[in-house]
């Protein structure tokens, strides 16, 4: 009986022992492993949310804030210069050939075709790029000229295009289409700019399509109105 009780002293001791360090580990602070563990986690996390929001801002639309008019819900997204800007037909120039306006957003990054102030058709475009707060296309009211063509190629730039327009007098400012390379391909680097940012010489430039209707349709004499907004 008394070796018994012994050895149930015994058994009491150990399980309270052990409940004693079982207590202990729960108790006990979390090592600097654990630590360094949790910071590293919470590291990743928030360089993942930050990788997150800088994706998010490059599709923030900067040229949205100086557009003169809100664009129309069928036009193609930046960039697209194979097809024309809106995939609705263009509008008709007769009779009303004295009334319209051509419309030049630089920094909005669009071209309008106007009738007495009316939107008839939203065109992306690239105007000149900014060097000390100004822009290489000169600014103001212009017409346009009788100079077009289907292409040309400007060896001091090392860049041309095709389908141009004149507004300017000496034919040094066109509308013309996305530029092209000396072997008359086009550069697509460039081409990826159209709508979205500015990158010509001073020039504007446009979709393929919308600058060959330009130059086969808008007469001369044309109002062309260009703006920083």
């Amino acid at each position: 009986m008394y070796e018994k009780n012994i050895i149930i002293g015994v058994t009491s001791i150990v399980l309270a022992f052990g409940a004693i360090i079982g207590l202990a580990k729960v108790c006990a602070p979390k090592s600097d492993v654990s630590q360094e563990a949790a910071t590293t986690q919470t590291k990743a996390k928030t360089k993942k949310i930050n990788k997150i929001k800088k994706k998010q801002a490059k599709k923030v639309d900067n040229g949205a804030l100086y557009r003169p008019y809100s664009d129309p819900k069928d036009l193609r997204k930046a960039g697209t210069w194979k097809k024309k800007s809106e995939p609705k037909k263009y509008p008709k120039i007769k009779p009303y050939e004295k009334d319209l306006t051509l419309r030049v957003s630089l920094k909005g990054n669009r071209t309008y075709l106007l009738r007495k102030g009316k939107v008839l058709y939203t065109m992306l475009s690239t105007g000149g790029i900014y060097k000390k707060g100004k822009s290489l296309t000169p600014t103001g009211t212009f017409r346009i000229q009788n100079g077009r063509g289907d292409s040309f190629f400007n060896y001091n730039l090392g860049e041309g295009a095709n389908n141009w327009t004149s507004w300017s007098p000496d034919n040094v400012y066109l509308f013309h289409s996305v530029p092209t390379k000396a072997d008359y391909s086009y550069n697509l680097k460039e081409a990826a700019k159209l709508g979205r940012t500015q990158g010509s010489h001073g020039c504007i430039r446009l979709s393929v399509p919308d600058s060959k209707w330009i130059m086969d349709h808008i007469p001369d004499g044309t109002k062309v109105v260009i703006k920083n907004n």
